[in-house]
């Protein structure tokens, strides 16, 4: 495999013919080195299904480096820009393929599980930030716990937290795309007025998750 520089990455994925294809075939398998390591948190390689999600985000991931290539603005490696729409690639498909093959209860019984490691997190935060982060977020946690009914809950979960299409939250819900939208509606409208009784405004919540 050739050992290429950023410059020569874009320069070969944008030529055509034998030149071409050598750098797809070396990215194809940088990409199917990497995925096992990455996913490994949310699926284990000895699973059935992951080889064949590998391979099917492989090709997504290369189909999609090429159509954004002019996005690269040369700020990392190639390949770990390459990486990361990779990973991102795979986790859309896992949770699309949980939305089809889960119930409404196994989605949300689990929403008190943080998120993974570094979504959330700035790493080059102090401790005393990472506290406040903490501390928000059980307040938040309790607010939404105190101020809306299990229907408004399981909805602001499938929605804001799953990230779950309209479409298939509300066939979990076993309701309609008006009804939901007014169900999301009247439950932001009560944590807004229940944050702004305690002097929390949303600009207070998301600014302790912007990078210091």
């Amino acid at each position: 495999m050739t050992t290429r520089t950023n410059e020569e990455w874009l320069s070969d994925l944008r030529a055509e013919g034998e030149v071409k294809n050598a750098a797809l075939e070396d990215l194809r398998v940088i990409i199917k080195k990497g995925l096992p390591y990455a996913l490994s948190r949310w699926l284990s390689p000895s699973q059935p299904q992951f080889e064949a999600l590998v391979e099917e985000v492989t090709q997504e991931t290369l189909l999609r480096v090429l159509d954004q290539l002019d996005t690269f603005e040369g700020r990392s490696q190639f390949t770990t820009w390459v990486h990361k729409i990779a990973v991102r690639i795979a986790l859309t498909e896992l949770r699309r393929k949980r939305w089809r093959d889960s119930s409404l209860d196994e989605l949300t019984e689990n929403e008190d599980i943080p998120p993974p490691q570094g979504l959330l997190a700035d790493p080059t935060a102090g401790p005393e930030t990472s506290a406040e982060r903490m501390d928000m977020i059980a307040h938040v946690r309790r607010i939404i716990e105190e101020e809306l009914t299990d229907r408004q809950r399981r909805a602001l979960t499938l929605l804001a937290i799953q990230d779950i299409p309209m479409e298939e939250a509300a066939r979990k819900l076993k309701t309609n795309r008006n009804a939901l939208y007014k169900l999301l509606h009247d439950a932001r409208l009560r944590l807004r007025k229940r944050l702004s009784a305690e002097d929390i405004t949303p600009h207070d919540v998301l600014s302790l998750f912007e990078n210091k």
